[in-house]
């Protein structure tokens, strides 16, 4: 009797062109020889054991315990047996801890997510916990705060796993996810002018984690997001009970379904101002410039784990008498979902370099504005390639990518929320056009845009940075002339922050493609760009507001 082989896994470092050949252009030697060991050893543990651990790990889901055998309320929360080894393995591997020590200086952001990529996609969104953690630090790095800053940052950054702590981000409620000035959690002084939180969390992740910042509304402030402080506070006492925490319940989700989400009720939960008493939106702001980084890490991450495994399945699945790596239009479904992976990647890790060199104090101001506006342009563009590729993936398989236990719908299920947790695509694209207009961040990507053209001399080179350049001109023609009408500019918000998402993506394959015929006569990620190009870069079109009205509400 027939049985069809599974696909396999090797070394997910040294099996990918993509990351080792960005890695060989933009580091120093010194850094990439220092790197590589680590990055080799993760693929490694990424294609083999923790692969295997995640497979047989499958069923395996966090368990609230809410009550203790003689009735008192502890809301125990037991997570897999993968995430139990996912957490020491973070730490001990510095996934926080790099970007503080500073070891590569301002090429520590690459080092950080390029072990970030190899880790994520076999350990079932543990990088949940360890985005909020890296947000969460830098967020009291830069306060100001030093009692925060001395009690929390040694333990969000430390190696130790027996010291190490993860951090939560409170702020979605029943008012809403991203409108998060209609927050109903209350903060009032005690007798002993403790802060202390009353409300309702309706979406909390990593639930387990030891600390979290959340947004509350200090008693007597106005409505509005502007009145809004940021709060520290940790989950447990040194008891460990809970710290005035009820866990209602955990949600039942599509995906990511190993990560312990919860809805939690406030009932005079002790926590301590981060900044003040106000600006508690603007204040997070740098912990959801991180997790929005982490999101796309993933993102790429798993596109490129669905690819692995749909390429060397294509070498044993037999059909119609070859090989499906032997046919046509196989290999024509598989290079597509190649060139979006490759442009996602590229564009994650360039808006990374411009956060290291950001934090490094390196970033010119037009650096700095540009970054604000790649960040969430960033993370809406690669969100939905993931979804795309990862069902294309799926596909790949025939039946068999739609059947449970061969682990890959699970690809899918968790890719879904790549566009939905750290704000959706419109959101974010709503935030582009801030960005884009409280600033300097359009000049300075049409800028950027011509200097990564400069250096092309291969003529196809010079065509696709050609369409590069035109792409990004439609976007900046329709935002000019759209400005005076508000309706309009949100109504077409999405079509210009995916292409000047996609435009850049294109242009930055386009050098990465020049310099892979220059140093290393290598002509795939010239195909890549071709084949990027040909899917389409230019999203913008007509917007008639009351059709789409008519259409949206009949």
């Amino acid at each position: 009797m027939f049985t069809q082989s599974a696909p396999q896994l090797g070394n997910q470092y040294t099996d990918d062109r993509v990351l080792r050949g960005y890695l060989r252009r933009v580091l120093p030697p010194d850094a990439h020889a220092a790197i590589e060991p680590e990055l080799k050893e993760m693929g490694e543990l990424s294609g083999g054991p923790l692969y295997a651990f995640q497979l047989a790990d499958r069923m395996n889901e966090p368990v609230q315990t809410a009550w203790d055998a003689w009735g008192r309320r502890i809301d125990r929360i037991e997570v897999s047996p993968l995430w139990r080894a996912a957490e020491p393995l973070a730490a001990r591997s510095g996934l926080i801890a790099i970007p503080y020590e500073r070891k590569q200086g301002a090429w520590s952001r690459v080092h950080q997510f390029a072990l970030a990529y190899l880790f994520s996609p076999s350990t079932d969104i543990y990088v949940c916990p360890l985005a909020m953690t890296d947000g969460a630090a830098r967020t009291l790095a830069i306060s100001g705060n030093q009692t925060l800053v001395e009690r929390a940052l040694p333990r969000l950054t430390s190696r130790d796993p027996k010291q190490f702590w993860t951090s939560g981000q409170w702020m979605t409620e029943n008012t809403g996810g991203s409108d998060v000035g209609l927050s109903e959690t209350v903060a009032r002084r005690d007798a002993q002018g403790r802060w202390r939180l009353h409300g309702r969390k309706w979406f909390t992740s990593a639930v387990g984690s030891q600390m979290a910042l959340t947004l509350a509304r200090p008693e007597g402030n106005p409505a509005g997001g502007k009145a809004l402080a940021l709060f520290y506070l940790e989950t447990r006492d040194d008891d460990g009970n809970l710290n005035g925490i009820t866990v209602s319940r955990l949600k039942d989700k599509l995906g990511t379904r190993k990560v312990p989400t919860a809805e939690l009720a406030l009932d005079g939960t002790i926590a301590i101002p981060v900044y003040g008493l106000s600006d508690g939106v603007k204040n997070i702001s740098p912990m959801l410039n991180l997790t929005r980084t982490w999101n796309s890490v993933s993102a790429v991450s798993y596109m490129r784990r669905g690819i692995a495994l749909a390429r060397d399945y294509a070498r044993r699945r037999i059909a119609f008498g070859a090989p499906l790596a032997e046919k046509p239009l196989h290999l024509h479904t598989l290079a597509g979902m190649q060139a979006e992976f490759e442009a996602a990647f590229h564009l994650t890790f360039f808006a990374i370099e411009l956060i290291g060199s950001d934090e490094a104090g390196e970033a010119t101001q037009e650096q700095s504005a540009l970054l604000r506006l790649l960040t969430p342009v960033m993370k809406l563009t690669t969100a939905k390639q993931c979804v795309a590729v990862t069902s294309e993936a799926l596909e790949c398989f025939g039946g068999a990518g739609y059947v449970e236990d061969t682990g890959l719908p699970m690809l899918l299920r968790d890719s879904q929320v790549f566009s939905i947790w750290e704000g959706t695509t419109n959101v974010l694209a709503l935030e582009a056009l801030r960005a884009a207009n409280s600033g300097t961040a359009l000049a300075a990507l049409g800028k950027r845009l011509r200097e990564l053209s400069q250096g092309a001399t291969e003529p196809r080179i010079i065509e696709v940075s050609r369409q590069a350049e035109q792409a990004f001109s439609r976007a900046l023609g329709w935002f000019e002339a759209s400005s005076s009408d508000a309706a309009a500019l949100e109504a077409g918000a999405r079509d210009f922050a995916l292409t000047v998402g996609r435009s850049l993506a294109l242009a930055l394959l386009a050098r990465h493609a020049q310099w892979a015929l220059q140093a290393e006569r290598d002509e795939r990620p010239l195909a890549a760009a071709l084949r990027f190009g040909l899917h389409g870069v230019d999203r913008i079109g007509a917007c008639d507001l009351a059709a789409s009205r008519s259409l949206a509400m009949e």
